[in-house]
């Protein structure tokens, strides 16, 4: 076995966790942010070295009663994406939560850092796993920082939402335990010995009425993390009431998980019942474009606000995801990276206005570009990525994920367009309450207006680099394209759908 360069990724964040729960202090701010630092260099190395044609995997025998394996990898284009969406966040979310954590009355800053790096370890190994028992321990040790970075730190009722995040990833946790059980029967049934092996279970031929209860199964753990509509619910009150870095992580990264599973096990697993559940899906997934994108407009605290967009974002990659198209497919996956930055960008921003403000409501603001433009700027530019603004790459992934549905599926494709006019509304009236107009006397008293309350040096590099990927990716989207697509067309092929032929060509010779 080579050196383990995917298993040394995972646990060097893990390691700095265990480093800050011994270290307090200031000391624990820059250390924690070396060891984030340490483990985006390192997964960016791994992200070239893999588009250079190096492969990674890691595999050892772990549980043999169960055939369990300890396997990470081969990597493909979409584990990829993830793993850099998950190491280049990171770091950037300890710089901007730099200060925010201090004022907490129950815990230290060192332990939010704690949390989050053990957060970004548990979510590395998701995004690489290839083994389904192993998947399943990381998928809900997962729950477990993240849990207390919202029940620790952030408002009045963060116990509240802290307990409902978890009762709803437990109980999707719980069904997924069932399938997983299931698989473990089959496998032995089918193979004559168990295996928890990706590969093994991908080429099982099951009975399609058993594939479907395993499909549902995943299905609902997946749609419960992403969260789709109905299963949403726990996301604005978890947004709400967690701090701005907490929620970024929480929407970012670990609802990622979800759209990420569909792909890797209920497609992959289930070629037959995913072709099955699809037009349910599809139909789950308008709802949550159309739903997420009014409730967007009718929020009043800024949170909840960037919560609901984030619900109609991920309607868009799970109909990417089951409209079956490579086009639309490698945009649902584009789209979670895209997503990650241009809602990071909306949290952290609004997270320092917050801090100045004392405020969540968005009523509470008015004027702010006034007295502190350059918050306002990065405001805009995060909105305008949110609302896929041409330049930018939201538009890239949005676009591929309509035009890519609208082959298989134009009314669907159709309808969704329709939350491109929303996006719009609730990201300009949020902008024009908050930020334009005459400042009113609640801003001119916590904003001074020689303009010292504008985004320090800190601040600015926290966000900047997020812009620079948005902007870069906007306009030229092909690297990310072109390690995406291959394992896309593999996905693909196993689920057993054709591309849709293009529309022109049925009148051509």
């Amino acid at each position: 076995m080579s050196f383990p360069w995917l298993t040394l990724l995972g646990v060097l964040p893990m390691l700095g966790a265990a480093v800050l729960m011994m270290v307090k202090g200031e000391r624990a701010k820059p250390i924690g942010f070396l060891f984030s630092a340490a483990t985006l260099v390192l997964g960016v190395v791994i992200a070239i070295l893999y588009a250079g044609g190096t492969e990674f995997a890691e595999r050892l025998p772990w549980i043999r009663t169960f055939g369990a394996w300890y396997a990470l990898g081969p990597l493909d284009g979409i584990s990829v994406t993830m793993m850099l969406l998950t190491v280049v966040l990171t770091p950037f979310v300890l710089l901007a939560s730099w200060d925010t954590v201090d004022a907490d009355d129950r815990w230290n800053a060192h332990v939010f850092f704690a949390l989050v790096l053990a957060l970004e370890s548990l979510s590395i190994f998701v995004f690489l796993t290839t083994d389904v028992l192993l998947f399943y321990l990381f998928f809900e040790a997962t729950l477990i920082p993240m849990y207390f970075l919202l029940g620790g730190f952030g408002h009045a009722r963060r116990g509240y939402a802290a307990l409902k995040f978890l009762l709803f990833g437990l109980a999707g946790g719980l069904v997924m335990l069932a399938a997983v059980i299931g698989l473990y029967v089959v496998s032995l049934r089918e193979l004559g010995y168990p295996s928890y092996l990706l590969s093994d279970l991908a080429a099982l031929n099951l009975d399609d009425g058993l594939a479907r209860w395993l499909f549902v199964g995943f299905f609902f753990a997946f749609a419960l993390k992403a969260p789709m509509v109905p299963f949403h619910t726990w996301l604005p009150d978890a947004a709400e009431e967690g701090t701005p870095g907490g929620s970024t992580l929480m929407v970012g990264i670990l609802d990622k998980i979800g759209t990420f599973g569909m792909i890797r096990f209920c497609l992959e697993l289930f070629p037959e019942a995913s072709r099955w559940a699809s037009p349910v899906i599809v139909v789950l997934a308008l709802i949550s474009i159309v739903y997420g994108a009014l409730a967007a407009i009718g929020q009043k605290d800024i949170m909840r606000l960037i919560a609901f967009t984030s619900i109609s974002h991920f309607g868009f990659i799970v109909l990417g995801i089951f409209a079956f198209t490579s086009v639309s497919m490698t945009g649902a996956t584009f789209y979670m990276f895209n997503h990650a930055f241009s809602t990071a960008v909306l949290f952290l921003v609004a997270g320092f206005m917050i801090q100045r403000r004392g405020s969540q409501q968005i009523a509470a603001f008015g004027g702010v570009q006034k007295v502190a433009p350059v918050l306002a700027g990065l405001f805009l530019m995060g909105g305008l990525s949110s609302l896929a603004l041409p330049g930018m790459s939201s538009f890239v992934s949005e676009f591929m994920v309509i035009a890519g549905s609208y082959a298989r599926m134009p009314l669907v494709a159709g309808i969704s367009t329709i939350a491109m006019v929303l996006a719009a509304l609730y990201i300009l009236l949020t902008y024009q309450r908050t930020m334009t107009g005459p400042v009113t006397p609640a801003v001119a008293k916590t904003f001074a207006a020689d303009g010292s309350s504008d985004l320090n040096g800190r601040e600015k590099l926290a966000i900047a680099p997020l812009l620079i990927i948005i902007l870069a990716f906007g306009v030229f989207p092909k690297p990310m394209l072109d390690i995406i697509e291959p394992a896309v067309q593999t996905t693909l092929q196993q689920v057993g759908i054709a591309e849709p032929a293009a529309p022109l060509a049925k009148g051509s010779n």
